[in-house]
């Protein structure tokens, strides 16, 4: 009787939204709560609060959700809301590199806020990649790599298109209520599931990752500087089997195949 009456009652949840300044935290929630997007920027001064009503599985939801300031002067605001917290959006905009770099600086803050950081296990965290219909500087690859090697959930959003936010946002009620209902889940991450749920393997994404985005030639191979011609085909032979695109699903896969060609070619034909 007290468990039918129990699971009547709406269950009550807390979402904290974390980032830089201007990433678009507040944009982020407003589309998904309002349906409309803010042209003007207005700093968020200290915390905004706002409760929106799902449903999950049948199960009524109501949403508690903190928006927090991201600029420095608001630390002492923003520290007393870190704990008791089932659902952490991590925003960045993927046309500030510095935005997707201080994201490991806004985990740490709550690590250190958190009167038990053991309770971060029992909290939902997804990585929202903001500003996909702008030019950006971190590709999806680089952020989908952060946040899946940490056992974060990943989307890719736009506030002001609305790519990707209602999908976001209904991926985390549900684990949210997942996590309250049956307890946390172990990491998903590369390093424990070797890729199979994903569709590719850890070894995939690294190889993709350094063809982009390492500077020198041999390094985008795996190789040390003045490797020697048979080690340079060797490593080619091993990559294009890893990433042919006709054989790998993983993000980013048929450009890492092109710049994967175009090095080999400028090390055989120049650095021999």
């Amino acid at each position: 009787m007290d468990s039918d009456k129990s699971a009547s009652q709406p269950l009550r949840v807390k979402v904290i939204s974390m980032g830089n300044p201007k990433v678009g935290k507040s944009c982020v929630i407003k589309r998904y709560c309002e349906k409309r997007f803010i042209t003007k920027y207005l700093a968020t001064i200290g915390i905004d609060y706002g409760v929106t009503k799902v449903t999950v599985q049948d199960r009524e939801v109501r949403v508690n959700i903190f928006d927090m300031a991201g600029h420095p002067i608001f630390y002492q605001v923003r520290n007393e809301f870190y704990n008791e917290t089932n659902g952490i959006l991590l925003v960045y905009d993927v046309t500030d590199r510095n935005s997707f770099g201080a994201l490991q600086e806004w985990l740490d803050e709550m690590k250190n806020e958190m009167g038990n950081p053991s309770d971060m296990s029992n909290g939902v965290f997804i990585v929202c990649a903001n500003k996909i219909d702008k030019k950006r500087e971190v590709e999806e690859l680089e952020g989908r790599l952060w946040a899946e090697t940490k056992g974060f959930l990943y989307f890719e959003t736009s506030a002001q298109s609305g790519q990707g936010i209602t999908d976001m946002f209904e991926t985390l009620f549900r684990e949210m209520v997942n996590v309250l209902e049956n307890g946390p889940q172990p990491l998903v991450t590369p390093e424990n599931t070797s890729g199979l749920s994903m569709g590719y393997t850890k070894e995939q994404i690294e190889a993709i990752h350094r063809l982009k985005y390492c500077k020198n030639s041999f390094e985008k191979l795996g190789l040390k500087v003045g490797a020697t011609r048979d080690e340079v085909n060797k490593a080619y032979r091993r990559l294009a089997v890893l990433l042919h695109p006709d054989k790998s699903i993983a993000p980013g896969s048929e450009d890492a195949f092109k710049i994967l060609v175009k090095v080999r070619s400028t090390l055989l034909n120049i650095a021999f």
